[in-house]
């Protein structure tokens, strides 16, 4: 049996020590109700700046956009060292959402770090959408992968990589078994993509949404939730407000599950389809 939490809450907008002070918080009530793991929204740390358009129009760009997007890169981060920190500090495992700085580019990461603090792992979305092109740049095939820890097989999608079948694919074959689903996707329709996916995947899947009351940044209504690998519900989702969703998930429910549907497996008809994953790690650049 595995205690798992959700988080449902908001980033601090402008201020990454605001969001990582409330990454701590939440964390500690997290363990405090048992939770081994804890997953948190897209974005969580560096933010989600839901509604502002950076002075963008197609083919102008205006100076204060530019400024903003300055600002907006200054509050991300360059690896997991604060939020490892927080993991450290509760011995806990974290799915933690940031946004990464790379040189010029910034992207929408999803970071996994042990509980002593160390990375196991990080996502990075491979396809930002609409307007997030903008501001983030796209991912590679090199972080598209599964983290093995004594908990289960761990691995995530951000929030409208949950409609790329392909990536889905390349993550059930891979076992994945906690599917996390970061998102600030607060629309009705995401329960239903939620149960698809944990049925059709055959596992556990843990969605964090944001929380974000209208102001600077949002509105952003939450609609978090927990579901088993046939489908049922069994925490949210959450509309009311930032919270915790806890559940305890036994990991023998899965193989219950596949018993008529292994979508990598008996279910599969490799002669007729095959999905192949380039996770080779894509530079512009190569030196000596």
């Amino acid at each position: 049996m595995v205690r798992v939490a959700v988080v449902q809450a908001g980033s601090v907008p402008w201020e990454t020590a605001g969001s990582l002070a409330r990454l701590d918080y939440w964390t500690t009530a997290a363990v405090t109700a048992g939770a081994e793991l804890v997953v948190f929204p897209e974005a969580f740390v560096g933010g989600y700046p839901k509604g502002l358009d950076f002075g963008v129009t197609v083919g102008r760009r205006t100076e204060e956009g530019r400024r903003l997007f300055a600002r907006y890169a200054a509050g991300a981060v360059e690896d997991a060292g604060e939020l490892g920190a927080v993991a450290a500090r509760h011995g806990v495992w974290l799915v933690a959402g940031a946004i990464e700085r790379v040189g010029g580019t910034l992207y929408c990461t999803v970071f996994f770090l042990r509980p002593d603090g160390t990375a196991a792992g990080k996502h990075r979305k491979v396809m930002p959408t609409a307007m997030e092109r903008l501001l983030w740049g796209a991912g590679d095939g090199s972080t598209l992968g599964v983290v093995e820890t004594p908990l289960g097989r761990v691995g995530a999608a951000i929030c409208w990589e949950n409609y790329m079948p392909q990536l889905r694919l390349a993550l059930y074959g891979q076992g994945v078994e906690l599917y996390c689903a970061p998102t600030v996707d607060d629309r009705e329709t995401w329960l239903s993509t939620m149960r698809h996916i944990a049925m059709e995947g055959r596992c556990f899947v843990l969605s964090a949404c944001q929380w974000q009351t209208a102001g600077e940044w949002g509105p952003i209504t939450g609609g978090s939730v927990i579901v088993d690998p046939l489908g049922q519900v069994l925490a949210g989702p959450k509309r009311d407000g930032e919270g915790l969703l806890v559940a305890d998930l036994e990991l023998g429910k899965i193989r219950e599950a596949q018993f008529d549907l292994d979508v990598v497996g008996h279910y599969a008809r490799p002669d007729l389809f095959r999905l192949f994953v380039n996770r080779q790690v894509q530079r512009s650049v190569e030196t000596d």
